[in-house]
């Protein structure tokens, strides 16, 4: 009985923002049909355009669905990046870099930052804010100290299939599904997702029912690490460079993908495919506004409309 309560309650929000998407998408559809806004190739340059911030915002949801926010995945993303492209150079460079040993580095890297969040949050009990707020700040820092403020490039050739190639697919859309995939299976049949929305729920009732809040919290971390460092060699390879300027502003990309998706800010409430679809909405709008040839600033003014109507909306529900 408790079960059927339960998906009563999940269904009726991603039904509502999947019917917002439809709506929004028609009227894009109509607004911009004689830019070919419906067909094929714009289809597939809108999940394109998606994946990066989509992988980031699945990390980001757990965060946000234990009660803790991530601003320092822009950052990695950039520092993530900028270790793929060191890590090419240093094994052969265009003629031939180590790929795998690259990308192993850089989620290493993007794991271990992770980490490091979530064990100072969780160890000295300090608000994600002003953690991931003070490593956003710090490893931007460090990798313009790393790379002289100059982009990483002479890369080889073959890097440039995990951002730009095809199999059938653009590669980042396959990745991005792929993570999608796991991600769902991970919050709806795993300890590790029950543990995260019982933690955002309620996290001193989680620690006296024997959860290690902790090791949870780390975990959780590290997981919003490895996606922002899955997009930053995605970027990296489509860049075909390590640019320490990149992944500005993902964040907060990250978190309105989230938050547009319904996932409550207080944590403990949202799901991976509402995320997607809160993705795929800011990814039409973005889309659809550039058909129409609206200025970059007018976009931020709507888009900002939109994350806050989501905002407003959420604590109407609650």
């Amino acid at each position: 009985m408790q079960q059927g309560i339960s998906v009563k309650r999940k269904m009726p929000d991603e039904l509502g923002i999947f019917i917002g998407f439809v709506i929004i998408y028609l009227v894009f559809a109509f607004l911009c049909y004689k830019q070919g806004f419906i067909s094929l190739d714009n289809t597939l340059n809108i999940a394109r355009q998606i994946s990066m911030i989509t992988i980031i915002a699945i990390g980001m949801t757990f965060v946000i669905l234990s009660g803790g926010i991530d601003l320092s995945v822009g950052s990695i993303v950039a520092l993530t990046g900028v270790i793929a492209a060191i890590i090419l150079n240093a094994t052969g460079g265009k003629g031939g870099g180590n790929i795998p040993l690259a990308v192993s580095g850089a989620l290493l890297a993007g794991i271990l930052i992770g980490a490091f969040n979530g064990f100072i949050i969780s160890r000295f009990r300090v608000p994600p804010f002003i953690v991931t707020l003070s490593t956003m700040i710090s490893f931007r820092g460090l990798v313009f100290l790393i790379c002289g403020g100059r982009p990483e490039g002479n890369l080889p050739d073959s890097f440039y299939f995990i951002g730009g190639g095809y199999l059938i697919l653009p590669v980042p859309v396959i990745i991005m599904a792929a993570v999608i995939g796991a991600a769902w299976y991970l919050a709806n049949h795993t300890k590790f997702g029950r543990y995260t929305y019982a933690i955002g729920g309620n996290e001193e009732a989680a620690r006296f029912s024997g959860i290690n809040i902790m090791n949870m919290k780390v975990a959780i971390y590290s997981l919003c690490g490895l996606t922002a460092a899955i997009s930053g060699i995605i970027l990296a390879s489509r860049l075909f460079s390590g640019d320490p300027k990149s992944g500005q502003l993902y964040e907060l990309d990250a978190i309105a993908a989230a938050v547009v998706g319904g996932t409550s800010l207080s944590g403990g409430k949202g799901t991976i495919l509402g995320t997607f679809l809160g993705s795929l909405i800011i990814g039409v709008i973005s889309n659809g506004l550039n058909l129409m040839g609206v200025e970059s600033y007018t976009q931020n003014i709507i888009k900002g409309a939109v994350i806050l109507i989501a905002v407003l909306l959420d604590q109407m529900r609650k």
